[in-house]
């Protein structure tokens, strides 16, 4: 199952660093490197099994993008799934991005009018911090308008922070067919072991795919704080050339497992009853890897879901 991703925006906005990190394993500092993608660099990205994001990479140079709504306007807005936009918050030529975006928008609405849209403010961290919720909510405000009538959802994004994650969480989320009874076979798990949440994440990615919560918890981004952490102690380990299996966190307050889950996912068991002894977590896990493996294998025969 083929999912054609468009990821557009001018030059130097931060695309190919973005997806450098969260497909191909980079770290922040390591994309200093990069250069500059030059016209349309395609990359097939397996995600989930046999879910594969056929992700588009367009440069952004001007000459390019002229060229995008020209002679390759069929090529490049056919068939597209989701329309990724990445706006550099500190550039000083707004009205030609928003200008370019807008030819984005008539191009998808002409050829690929189901697509969804989503809008990334993208280096964050450069903007001071008492000025963050301001100028983007202030961006957000004139995206959303000028989208209209199609849907567009914002994200402020930088690489140096847990907020990159958050976005294409997001994003992939909304290309999962059976997202909602995967969602139920974890309320079922939590409530038979009595976990305060579970967190179900990408094998390669670590990005949460799906999650279940039994009580509150007042950190609203600790999912994303979770996938940076992990995806960077991962890479850590494989650095010394050791295979990063499973982890467990215990204090006095919660017990955190992770574990190697099924052959495309990892979960994360958040325990806060300390009469549940490390043994008994543990074993379930090990049991309900069955059930999971085995959504995986009737969603794949029936050509849907989590392939």
């Amino acid at each position: 199952m083929k999912k054609k991703v468009l990821l557009m925006g001018k030059s130097g906005s931060g695309k190919t660093s973005m997806r450098s990190i969260i497909f191909a394993n980079y770290i922040a500092r390591d994309t200093r490197r990069l250069g500059a993608t030059i016209d349309v660099e395609h990359s097939h990205v397996r995600f989930l099994g046999n879910l594969v994001l056929n992700l588009w990479d367009c440069g952004g140079q001007e000459a390019f993008m002229e060229n995008y709504f020209a002679s390759q306007r069929d090529n490049i807005f056919r068939n597209v799934e989701v329309l990724i936009y990445v706006f550099d918050v500190e550039s000083r030529e707004l009205d030609k991005d928003m200008h370019y975006y807008q030819s984005c928008l008539e191009a998808i609405l002409q050829y690929s009018p189901e697509a969804r849209v989503f809008c990334l403010v993208h280096k964050m961290d450069l903007v001071q911090e008492d000025q963050r919720d301001m100028i983007f909510h202030e961006r957000e405000t004139d995206l959303k308008r000028l989208s209209k009538p199609l849907e567009c959802t914002c994200f402020r994004t930088s690489i140096w922070d847990e907020t990159l994650y958050r976005a294409w969480s997001s994003i992939v989320y909304m290309l999962i067919p059976n997202v909602k009874e995967l969602e139920q076979s974890l309320n079922q798990f939590a409530g038979i072991i009595d976990a305060d949440e579970i967190l179900l994440f990408e094998k390669e990615t670590f990005l949460v795919i799906s999650h279940c919560q039994r009580r509150p918890h007042r950190d609203m981004h600790r999912f994303e704080k979770v996938s940076n952490i992990i995806k960077q102690f991962k890479l850590s380990c494989s650095k010394l050339a050791a295979q990063f299996q499973s982890m467990e966190v215990r204090n006095s307050n919660f017990a955190a497992f992770i574990d190697f889950f099924t052959t495309t996912t990892y979960v994360m068991v958040i325990m806060s009853d300390p009469t549940i002894p490390s043994a008994a977590t543990l074993i379930n896990i090990r049991n309900a890897k069955k059930h999971f493996e085995k959504l995986e294998r009737v969603s794949q025969s029936q050509g849907v879901g989590l392939k």
